[in-house]
């Protein structure tokens, strides 16, 4: 299980939204920038008090439904050693859309802990196409390379609408038991938009030893709320300036959300 990873309490888990890697459609050609940031905002979550951080290829939007191509690995790779080399907290990479071998392949190559799958069993409707899981291909390809690397899978994601089964709490057992994910993130509609409490209490109820985390829309005002019934956070949003996602990580929120956290 996931949990293990980190210290006790309520997990709060920063996001580092890269800028856009080369193969982007925004890729400006400097990639020494791209790393800067990274380490930059690494920094400032670590110094905020966040328990780990999750690296994410945030700005190669409009993603790709199937594996992204070799330069934003190889880009990915330099970037989350970065970050793993400035800040000792565990770290993880989401590869957006859905390509969990490419995450775990860089997780293998830098001795990152965990990877966040966004569709790892079953199938959506997504803004990018239909995005199937690979729940069969993702964990015999980390058994064959031995790797200690857990698999935090999305239960009916953000920015997509399920293609089957739509109870949340049959899609967590499922996702954990057939699919063998180390723990399950249950996030709202979109990018920054809280996560309904009844969808996380319901993951809860139907895996009640599992690892549950809440995956958008985590603010200072509604922490409480949202956490009751998970384990903790990945935040990206309400973390940076103004609370818009498009601008760097802001050290006061981090600090002042963090805190929140450590009180629960």
């Amino acid at each position: 299980m996931a949990r293990e990873l980190f210290a006790p309490g309520k997990v709060l888990i920063g996001v580092v939204h890269l800028l856009p890697l080369p193969g982007s459609p925004r890729w400006n050609g400097n990639l020494k920038s791209v790393l800067n940031r990274a380490k930059m905002e690494a920094g400032i979550l670590h110094d905020g008090g966040a328990h780990g951080i999750i690296v994410e290829n945030f700005g190669d939007a409009p993603f790709r439904t199937g594996r992204v191509q070799p330069e934003t690995v190889a880009a990915m790779t330099l970037a989350v050693e970065s970050v793993r080399a400035s800040v000792p907290l565990p770290v993880g990479i989401n590869m957006l859309r859905n390509d969990a071998i490419s995450a775990l392949a860089v997780a293998v190559a830098t001795g990152a802990e965990f990877i966040r799958v966004n569709v790892h069993y079953g199938v959506m409707a997504t803004d990018e196409g239909i995005v199937e899981g690979e729940a069969h291909e993702t964990t015999r390809r980390r058994h064959s390379l031995n790797a200690d690397v857990r698999i935090l899978a999305d239960v009916l994601v953000k920015h997509a609408a399920p293609m089957g089964q739509t109870d949340i709490g049959l899609v967590a057992q499922e996702t954990t038991r057939r699919a063998l994910a180390d723990g399950l993130i249950v996030s709202g509609p979109a990018t920054g938009q809280p996560t309904n409490s009844f969808d996380v209490s319901a993951v809860r109820r139907a895996v009640p030893d599992g690892f549950v985390l809440v995956g958008s829309g985590i603010t200072e005002s509604n922490v409480t709320r949202i956490l009751e019934h998970a384990d903790g956070a990945i935040v990206g949003t309400s973390l940076k300036k103004e609370g818009v996602v498009s601008k760097p990580v802001d050290p006061d929120r981090v600090r002042r959300l963090a805190d929140t956290f450590a009180s629960l």
